[in-house]
């Protein structure tokens, strides 16, 4: 497995699992009680990296297929806020924007990767982002995100990413099999059927994202809203951990340690 490496972080090829903490910046997000209003930003990064994480992953806005739109300005300006908290706090930062506008104010910030959903189908995106050296988590998409509607899609949506990579010089990435309801034609039954054959996906010898975290598929199983999807995500986590998840997104850091520390004792014992 080629490895990733995100400030001076290892990712893959044997590196300990690494833990991405979600901060939501979108009062519109699925997970209300994720959302953190600007000048909270420093404080809740500072509580997720004392919890475990390694990255904190920055949001501007919610990708749910019912969140409302979002003007490019309203996320560049909640984006920019955002960052300005984080400037020079040593904390290693993802932007997660798809947009090339956003990316380019990011860019005038202390971040360190960079997680498109989007898998890189803007050129211009891509264009910045090769120009810019940051690694990245690049989503299964062929033209909008999480289009896929079946595992063999999936697989050839994260060929299709990786191709993209390869003509626009990033070398540098995660792979993200887009686990979750992103457009109307997806169901639930296609985010299990991912989560069984997560250890498929190593096939493209990269290092591979979880990131299941209070999502739809396990609010419908256990019949529970958002806020109470917290056992469910750390039970899938701990699967996927089992079948070769290299990062876990997050947004119950403390919580999700707690899942690797054990998974990594497991392994150790064998």
């Amino acid at each position: 497995m080629q490895q990733c490496t995100v400030n001076r972080r290892t990712i893959g090829r044997g590196a300990p699992v690494c833990l991405m903490g979600v901060i939501n910046c979108s009062p519109e997000s699925f997970y209300p009680g994720s959302y953190v209003p600007a000048g909270r930003v420093h404080a809740e990064a500072v509580r997720m990296v004392e919890n475990g994480a390694e990255i904190i992953d920055i949001g501007a806005r919610s990708t749910a297929p019912a969140a409302p739109p979002l003007s490019r300005t309203e996320e560049v300006q909640r984006m920019g806020a955002a960052l300005r908290e984080l400037d020079g706090s040593g904390i290693t930062v993802s932007v997660d924007t798809m947009q090339p506008c956003v990316l380019a104010v990011c860019l005038n910030h202390d971040i360190h990767a960079v997680n498109d959903i989007s898998g890189l189908v803007d050129a211009e995106f891509a264009k910045l982002l090769a120009a810019s050296g940051l690694p990245a988590f690049l989503m299964a998409s062929k033209q909008v995100p999480g289009d896929a509607t079946s595992l063999q899609e999936t697989f050839s949506c994260l060929a299709l990413v990786v191709s993209r990579c390869e003509e626009a010089g990033i070398t540098n990435y995660v792979l993200d099999p887009g686990i979750g309801l992103w457009t109307a034609a997806r169901n639930t039954a296609l985010d299990w059927e991912l989560c069984r054959h997560f250890e498929e996906f190593a096939r493209f010898d990269r290092p591979l994202l979880a990131a299941v975290s209070r999502k739809t598929f396990l609010g419908e199983i256990t019949r529970k809203p958002p806020e109470q999807r917290l056992a469910a995500s750390l039970a899938l986590t701990a699967t996927l951990l089992s079948k070769g998840a290299d990062v876990v997104r997050t947004h119950d850091v403390a919580e999700t340690r707690d899942v690797i520390r054990v998974h990594e004792q497991m392994e150790r014992c064998r």
